[in-house]
């Protein structure tokens, strides 16, 4: 009987993300942005006791921009997805794509020890999982 390999979501998961202020505006969230690829914005905790927020690139779309409304007047916390579900870096990554499937989600911060260590998407769980 062959063992199957488990990939775990550390294996997968971006490490570069964005962590921000949910005071900011969506515009100079956007300017301080320097991980696109991650298509979203991890909200930091206010203190120990908060819970993490994330800003999909699509939320901006279409809360903002299709809603006709100002980046620079519309703070991240009107927008913003909190608490959010976070994966652990040692799930097998065949959990997380069911925890995404069942939840509807298309990415969510990996948290270990109470702290962001990155970001994991279906993308990155297909491509990096399967070897591409």
């Amino acid at each position: 009987m062959s063992e199957h390999k488990v990939t775990r979501v550390r294996d997968v998961m971006k490490s570069g993300f964005d962590m921000i202020d949910g005071k900011l505006t969506v515009a100079d969230a956007l300017k301080t942005m320097q991980h696109v690829d991650t298509k979203c914005l991890i909200v930091d905790k206010r203190h120990d006791d908060d819970e993490y927020g994330m800003v999909l690139l699509s939320d901006i779309a279409k809360r903002v921009l299709a809603c006709d409304r100002s980046p620079e007047r519309v703070n991240i916390y009107e927008i913003m997805s909190k608490p959010v579900i976070s994966v652990r870096s040692d799930m097998d990554i065949r959990y997380c794509a069911r925890m995404f499937e069942q939840f509807g989600l298309s990415r969510a911060p990996v948290i270990d020890d109470r702290k962001v260590v990155g970001v994991v998407s279906f993308t990155d769980m297909v491509l990096k999982g399967f070897g591409f």
